[in-house]
């Protein structure tokens, strides 16, 4: 099971243009141990087709638990 756990540092450096295509890029930067599973950190860059700086850069928290029986 997961769940979002919460973001950190959120920015959002430049704008998003009307029509303009967005991908989203994702990188593990921290996996640690808690009760249960384990804590995701992942540093997440969203850039635009007219290029320049990203429009959103921010950290995902994320929490992944295994259940012993469904």
């Amino acid at each position: 099971m997961g769940v979002n756990y919460g973001l950190n540092r959120v920015r959002f450096p430049a704008p998003v243009r009307v029509g303009a295509a967005v991908r989203a890029t994702a990188t593990i930067a921290e996996v640690s141990p808690v009760s249960g599973g384990v804590q995701l950190v992942a540093a997440v860059t969203v850039e635009s087709d007219s290029g320049g700086k990203p429009v959103c850069v921010a950290e995902t928290v994320s929490r992944l638990y295994q259940a012993a029986d469904w």
